[in-house]
């Protein structure tokens, strides 16, 4: 068994531990992507900008193709850059399944948000949860990785045993900040879905 210097042991789960953050920050901008894209009271871009688009012999999503702003409170506004394709635009975001109303209006499209039903609200926070749930799968994951990383080191003694345990405390307030701060975007878009 190699005998590795104190400073390179304390190092090795700390460095596990730090290269996780990545990770988890991906979790969480992913997370924000997918919760944007949930309607709410207010109107948002996320709601439209990657609602995929049957166009040049290939599917891109909208916030490629134009531009894409808040009109009035309840409505966005899409100015495609290529006006040849703004009824492939529309016909996408009307196919999308998001409940959106869009009308071509000269050279950009209008989309209207219609308003919501007590049962489509509802219907919008289980899918907000599952998004949720689905994120702090993927963090618990991330943690499982780590964790079994700090015990392989530890048994091939690169890291101590009293060490390994302060990484598994470690590694566990990363995942509980990560944990919060699903819990905390979910609350908000919760309020946002049911204030509509």
């Amino acid at each position: 068994m190699v005998i590795l210097p104190f400073c390179v042991i304390v190092n090795m789960y700390q460095e596990i531990i730090k290269n996780i953050r990545p990770n988890l920050e991906k979790i969480i901008e992913k997370l924000r992507q997918e919760i944007g894209a949930i309607r709410s009271g207010q109107v948002n871009p996320a709601l439209v900008e990657n609602i995929l688009v049957d166009c040049y012999d290939s599917r891109m999503p909208i916030n490629q193709l134009a531009a894409i702003s808040v009109g009035d409170g309840r409505s966005l506004i899409i100015q495609p850059w290529d006006k040849s394709i703004i009824k492939n635009i529309e016909k996408a975001i009307l196919t999308s399944g998001r409940g959106l109303n869009a009308a071509i209006s000269g050279e950009f499209i209008r989309v209207t948000l219609p308003p919501a039903s007590e049962e489509t609200r509802k219907e919008m926070v289980k899918v907000l949860n599952q998004k949720m749930e689905e994120a702090r799968i993927a963090v618990r994951l991330s943690r499982e990785n780590a964790w079994k990383e700090i015990q392989d080191q530890t048994q091939a003694g690169k890291i101590r045993e009293d060490d390994k345990f302060r990484g598994k405390e470690e590694l566990q307030k990363l995942v509980d900040e990560y944990n919060g701060k699903i819990k905390e975007m979910a609350e908000k878009k919760e309020k946002e879905i049911m204030s509509l």
